[in-house]
């Protein structure tokens, strides 16, 4: 039964009903669609998709959803992103984002320094500028001038500690699936080796009581990376990317083998030709695996894509990535399949 709050949003918005046909089955996120629903990578999900939940439950737009959605993750000073995340080799923590709504129109920062939500950045970006992506020292230009405070500098005690410990032999080994809390606890000790590394990302879509299909993505890129090195996070078609007549896609992991293959695109082309979401997140972690080869066993990489039916589907090469959803009677964690177990 829908409860009351829901009921008296419905019911002002002159909807018919919350659920479509395919809802029997609940439980399973494959077996049902469902408007509206958000859906976002990693165990932070759930508290972002709260955030989002607020817009979407009331029946406000995805847009705005899936931006207020992220935000809660990166003013979290205790998780992957944002300004309390692992910093560059450097010392200094770089934050990359973007968005994207409905119509195509997108917006995108990266290598951006001492603002707190990126994420809203390139939602200005999107809509006030004729640009799609700002970087560096323009886009922190660009945030002051749209009256974002710049932040303190200083590294969060996690990320110091971390820092601290890269710095003894300042090198890189990934720590896969590291957005997992399970393996980010108070005890965490990173292990790095030349020429690999670790990411932190979180990425969101969602879909509206309209029908109509947003996305987001932000992160903090590679912990220790080169100073100046940008992932796929803030690539529109690479780490997002959203057709209102199809379906919207958001990547996690080595952003490097998502831009090789313009991933997020990919997986909604797929989604396109009548793959479901997790069939094509699935041929998209296959053709990673297959550039790759031997290589693929040391790196991750995830998809996770919702249709225009509202069915949500992901997938990963290793074990241990999850996402989380959430819709008007369901809320939790899912693992996603993947490759290598």
């Amino acid at each position: 039964m829908l409860n009351r709050r829901k009921f008296l949003a419905l019911s002002a918005l002159g909807s018919t009903a919350l659920f479509e046909k395919g809802l029997l089955a609940a439980g399973k996120p494959n077996d049902f669609t469902a408007k509206p629903i958000v859906v976002s990578t990693w165990e932070p999900g759930i508290e972002a998709n709260k955030g989002a939940w607020k817009i979407l439950g009331s029946g406000g737009r995805a847009l705005d959803a899936v931006e207020a959605g992220v935000m809660v993750t990166e003013a979290s000073q205790n998780c992957c992103v944002g300004l309390g995340a692992n910093p560059d080799r450097d010392g200094y923590v770089t934050l990359d984002a973007c968005i994207m709504d409905e119509f195509f129109n997108c917006g995108s920062v990266a290598f951006l320094e001492r603002i707190k939500h990126p994420v809203s950045v390139a939602r200005r970006v999107m809509e006030k500028t004729p640009h799609v992506m700002l970087v560096g020292s323009g886009a922190q230009q660009f945030a002051i001038s749209e009256g974002f405070p710049l932040e303190d500098q200083k590294l969060s005690s996690e990320a110091q500690k971390a820092y601290n410990y890269w710095l003894k032999n300042s090198e890189y080994k990934p720590v896969m699936n590291i957005e997992s809390k399970g393996n980010r606890g108070p005890s965490y000790q990173p292990v790095f080796k030349s020429g690999e590394f670790n990411h932190d990302t979180i990425g969101m879509v969602a879909m509206d009581i309209n029908g109509n299909l947003s996305g987001s993505c932000t992160t903090s890129g590679m912990g220790f990376k080169m100073r100046g090195r940008v992932g796929d996070s803030p690539i529109i078609g690479a780490g997002l990317f959203v057709d209102n007549e199809v379906g919207a896609c958001t990547a996690t992991g080595q952003g490097e083998d998502v831009i090789r293959i313009v991933g997020s695109h990919t997986v909604v082309e797929w989604m396109r030709q009548g793959l479901t979401p997790e069939a094509a997140c699935k041929k998209a972690v296959e053709r990673i695996v297959k550039i790759k080869k031997d290589k693929a066993k040391d790196i991750q990489v995830a998809f996770l894509a919702l249709n225009k039916k509202g069915v949500a589907g992901a997938f990963a090469i290793h074990k241990g990535f999850s996402y989380a959803i959430k819709t008007g009677n369901i809320e939790k964690l899912i693992p996603a399949k993947s490759l290598m177990d």
